[in-house]
């Protein structure tokens, strides 16, 4: 078998703690600018996912992270969630921050499909992972296996950054320069269209439609949620 191309592995390998701890802080998951006023940070997103499905809903963090923090959080918030991660070293630091997930977190690699079976989850949060994808295999691959493991009427949390190429950013909080792989937003709306996917549009103030942010990395992203038509 071909190896396909992961641009994180080596950097969490070597980086799971401090990651972990950057996480957990919000130190990056607070945006610098927004299109949609009630977009602020990454728990913003989260209220919201709450507000789509009810509490006691089977999810997936699909790419959980180092501490895989929002395993944790919706855990205490009443839902039944599950993290999957292609880095040891991430859900390892995981189960040690967090020892009552340890059964909820799993090694697995998104450019392949899970084995799990269909239907099997109310929501899947994928936040800032298919930019370490190529494109062939994450919008032929990882979005279709979504679509797969949805259940009907179930939710896909979905962050990428935004543009053509691969785009090379430095880190900070690490001191390192980082690659990434860049998306059109319009190719990959295309794509859930086609697996049945409609965005949750915007209502009153709620968070809905295409939403854009610039991180504190100066990174542009695009976020959505999209709801599995039944």
């Amino acid at each position: 078998m071909v190896a396909l191309p992961d641009f994180s592995t080596a950097f969490y390998t070597r980086n799971a703690q401090r990651y972990a701890e950057v996480s957990h802080s919000f130190l990056q998951s607070m945006y610098v600018r927004s299109s949609h006023p009630g977009l602020r940070g990454d728990y913003d997103l989260m209220q919201r996912m709450q507000d789509l499905v009810p509490e006691g809903a089977r999810g997936l963090d699909a790419g959980c992270g180092a501490g895989a923090r929002d395993v944790f959080m919706y855990m205490h918030r009443g839902y039944d969630i599950y993290g999957v991660d292609v880095v040891e070293e991430n859900v390892e630091e995981a189960c040690r921050l967090h020892p009552e997930i340890a059964g909820k977190v799993s090694l697995a690699d998104l450019r392949f499909p899970l084995p799990l079976p269909d239907a099997s989850f109310d929501f899947i949060l994928c936040n800032a992972v298919i930019q370490h994808i190529i494109p062939e295999v994450a919008l032929g691959i990882t979005l279709p296996d979504f679509a797969r493991l949805l259940d009907r009427g179930g939710v896909l949390q979905l962050m990428f950054k935004i543009g053509k190429g691969i785009t090379t950013v430095h880190d900070k909080d690490y001191g390192v320069d980082r690659a990434f792989q860049l998306y059109p937003e319009d190719q990959v709306i295309a794509v859930l269209e086609r697996l049945n996917l409609t965005l949750v549009p915007t209502e009153a103030n709620n968070l809905g439609g295409i939403m854009y942010f610039t991180d504190p990395k100066g990174s542009d992203h695009c976020v959505l949620f999209a709801k599995k038509n039944s």
